[in-house]
């Protein structure tokens, strides 16, 4: 017997589940690249982004559940000590506004496929992935003393998505 991908007991096409897949490490690039950092504190934003990815794995929504499951087995396990490569998108506003957009469609996709609960723990999951990445290193400052923990850039990402998953 040949066994479904998990996807298919959501109702998503193969198409509908990488956006869904995809969507939580893009936004943690895009997240990081809203302001630029340095090396250091790029890799605390990434390994920040990273864990709260893989924690979505204990979530009660089971599509966030699965959807974390998936991007963990792709890309590795924090809590095995691996670490995502640092991707710095060459146009970084440009690749904003596509995460953006892509959140949009997940929005749309998640709102005529799943309950309010599954999209919302899904839209939730993808806010608190941006939070924890801004959050996650100081920007500015002088040799890593001072500066802010969320910068003006950071802070009009975080909450331009949150606006979009929730229009």
């Amino acid at each position: 017997m040949i066994e479904q991908p998990a996807y298919t007991g959501f109702g998503f096409s193969d198409e509908e589940w990488g956006l869904l897949v995809g969507l939580p490490q893009s936004v943690l690039t895009a997240a990081s690249a809203a302001e630029s950092d340095g090396t250091r504190r790029t890799r605390a934003e990434n390994a920040a982004g990273l864990e709260t990815i893989a924690a979505g794995r204990e979530s009660a929504s089971p599509l966030v559940a699965a959807v974390a499951g998936e991007i963990v087995a792709q890309v590795g396990d924090p809590e095995a000590g691996e670490e995502l490569p640092v991707i710095a998108p060459s146009e970084p506003r440009a690749y904003l506004e596509d995460v953006l957009g892509r959140a949009k469609q997940a929005a749309t996709l998640l709102a005529a496929r799943t309950d309010e609960g599954e999209a919302g723990a899904y839209k939730h999951w993808l806010v608190e992935i941006a939070e924890q990445v801004v959050g996650a290193a100081s920007s500015g400052g002088i040799l890593g003393l001072g500066g802010d923990v969320v910068s003006d850039s950071e802070r009009r990402f975080r909450d331009r998505l949150a606006q979009v998953l929730n229009d």
